[in-house]
């Protein structure tokens, strides 16, 4: 991409703010949980988040949940081949495991790589999600420096029974559907769906062979498909005395084939188990008891024969005691601990297998002379690494309705997984260190009319971050420094309605040595994404009328990026645009189109792993109005 491209993007990015001044005042008030453990509308929240709802991931047709994040303001999304493979999420410039991953409320992610299958997470089972961005280790613990993910599965919805059915089919041999049955009655209220999905895919490596190997250590040109089944199940019931129950379950089964020299297929499954009960013995005290399970079990084949390579399976454990106190309308604390245990069991000798994890948290938000703010503190006792004690105070001040003030500092830290720090055939280091971070963050946002708009500058500074070195081995890197800029302007103009992100990083490594003042790897230094879509009523082609249908596209810009610490392995930039339209047969079923990569462009988001060209998906939807 030209140098000069962006300085271009960003002056016609902010002058949308000068264009979208038309229509009436209107804005839904979406709750937020995850900011603060509590609920919070999305006027009130002082950290900077998207939520992403059910109405979004239907109207964008997005067929994955890395596909649904790309482009957020303040994400950067590498995958190493297509649907069902190794996908990283890193948030404003930190490592893709310093985001905490909940499902349902339920820590979720693998204790051995500390990551997140993001890829084998059912789209078509999730109600919402709620994306927090900067350090919120202060309420959840180790992992959370870059920002928290939840992940939502489907409720019930309006009382009575509601089917609802999809199916669809596209490029690369691709087919899916799913099926679900929701209900509510005066107290009650569940949810069950299931899903299935199959992709011939397509040659996901242009690996180099060993010797002079690179990418996935291998030449295999083939297709490397993927195959999906889940479901779930989400249920609650209001007794007559005010207790809120509500249970959670979610189960993901995938086999992916791909390219590499020592295994090129998988099978993982996904599970997520949950309970929370929420009472008020006094008006003023509410208390919410939650715990859950989540597993992550994989099996490593190689060959057409799937010859046994390896096994990882790991459990998390979780138990939370939260208390929350109004002390007037004004003031609000809250007060709990968390339990957390990590298991591994697998194929390879890890030196330690299960670690515990003790933790204490407090916050106080209060509205004090019109300022809102926010102080929270922790501390975690965890069974390797001792005691650490994080902190995070909150600042906000809404001068009008269309302008409001921000300012957030917090700190953060992270312990080291089980394969950093364990894993065989010196592929890790035992002496590794957790990592620390401090960040902070101003914002400025507000609403004219119809439009909304969020800027928000940041600083995180992280001792001892956990990279590998040339030769793959994790090593504690001194000290690194990510700034950033982040900006979203949403607006309707007539019947026309505009998304745009602006992210800009600059994530530098700051410790003594050949590679200080080099980019960290895998982060664009810019990304942009501009979505439109218009709704019409009626619309003739050959004499034949059309009601009710919706055209809409979507441009992704991501700027260059190097794929490994010395920065000798460059990233090129790339522009990805989509188009997609939709027509509403009658009130209940709607038939979809989506052409992604319309220029069929040619990118990698990891150095020899091929990403879609040019490619189609359709899909026909019933779900009772």
């Amino acid at each position: 991409m030209n140098r000069y491209h962006f300085p271009v993007v960003v002056v016609l990015y902010l002058s949308l703010v000068g264009v979208a001044l038309a229509g009436n005042d209107e804005q839904r008030k979406t709750v937020i949980v995850t900011a603060t453990r509590t609920a919070q509308t999305a006027d009130e929240v002082l950290s900077s988040v998207t939520v992403i709802s059910r109405e979004d991931i239907e109207r964008r047709q997005a067929r994955s949940v890395e596909d649904l994040l790309r482009g957020t303001q303040g994400i950067s999304i590498t995958n190493n081949g297509g649907p069902g493979k190794n996908t990283s999420v890193f948030m404003r410039g930190t490592e893709s495991d310093h985001i905490l991953v909940l499902i349902d409320g339920v820590r979720a992610g693998s204790a051995t790589s500390g990551g997140a299958a993001y890829g084998n997470i059912p789209i078509e089972q999730i109600e919402r999600i709620e994306i927090v961005r900067g350090p919120r280790s202060s309420l959840y613990g180790s992992e959370a420096i870059g920002g928290v993910i939840q992940i939502f599965t489907r409720k019930g919805g309006k009382e009575g029974f509601t089917p609802s059915f999809s199916i669809g089919g596209g490029s690369y041999g691709t087919f899916k559907g799913s099926a679900g049955l929701s209900g509510r009655s005066k107290r009650g209220w569940f949810n069950m769906n299931i899903s299935g999905k199959n992709t011939n895919g397509f040659n996901s490596c242009s690996g180099k062979p060993y010797p002079n190997g690179a990418g996935c250590f291998t030449n295999e040109p083939d297709r490397d498909g993927y195959q999906n089944v889940a479901g779930s199940f989400r249920a609650g019931y209001l007794f007559k005395n005010g207790l809120d129950i509500e249970t959670n379950f979610m189960r993901s089964s995938g086999k992916v084939n791909y390219d590499g020299k020592y295994s090129n297929k998988s099978e993982l499954v996904q599970q997520v188990f949950g309970g929370k009960a929420r009472y008020s013995p006094f008006e003023f005290w509410k208390v919410t008891l939650a715990g859950g399970r989540s597993r992550e079990n994989s099996r490593d084949f190689l060959g057409q024969g799937k010859n046994f390579k390896s096994r990882f399976d790991s459990r998390r454990d979780t138990i939370t005691l939260q208390n929350d106190f109004t002390l007037n309308k004004s003031h609000l604390l809250t007060v709990g601990a968390d339990y957390k245990n990590d298991t591994v069991s697998s194929s390879e000798d890890f030196e330690v297998t299960s670690r515990n994890n003790l933790g204490a948290f407090a916050q106080h938000q209060a509205t004090v002379f019109k300022q809102d703010l926010e102080l929270s503190i922790r501390y975690d006792e965890n069974e390797q690494f001792g005691g650490n004690v994080t902190g995070g105070a909150g600042w906000g001040y809404t001068v009008t309705e269309w302008l409001r003030f921000t300012a957030n500092v917090g700190t953060a830290f992270k312990a080291p997984t089980f394969n950093e720090l364990y894993y065989p055939g010196g592929y890790s280091n035992a002496n590794l260190r957790p990592e620390e971070s401090v960040s902070y963050e101003f914002g400025t946002s507000g609403k004219i009319k119809q439009t909304n708009w969020a800027f928000n500058i940041y600083e995180t500074q992280i001792h001892d971050l956990i990279a590998n070195d040339a030769s793959w081995v994790p090593q504690n890197i001194n000290k690194v420094r990510i700034r950033g800029f982040e900006g979203m302007i949403s607006t309707r103009i007539k019947k026309w309605q505009i998304n745009t992100n602006l992210t800009l990083l600059d994530a530098q490594n700051k410790s003594s040595g050949i590679n200080r003042g080099n980019i960290l790897p895998r982060r664009a230094k810019e990304s942009f994404r501009f979505d439109v879509n218009r709704k019409f009523d009626k619309f003739k082609l050959f004499g034949l009328s059309f009601n009710k249908y919706t055209i809409g596209t979507q441009l992704l810009v991501v700027g260059q990026r190097y794929d490994d610490l010395a920065n000798t392995r460059k990233l090129d930039s790339y522009v990805k645009l989509d188009i997609r339209g939709e027509y509403t047969l009658n009130q209940n079923w709607r038939l979809q189109g989506r052409i992604e990569n319309i220029s069929n462009e040619r990118y990698e988001t990891a150095s020899f792993y091929n990403q879609p060209g040019r490619n189609f998906f359709i899909t026909l939807r019933y779900q009772p109005s």
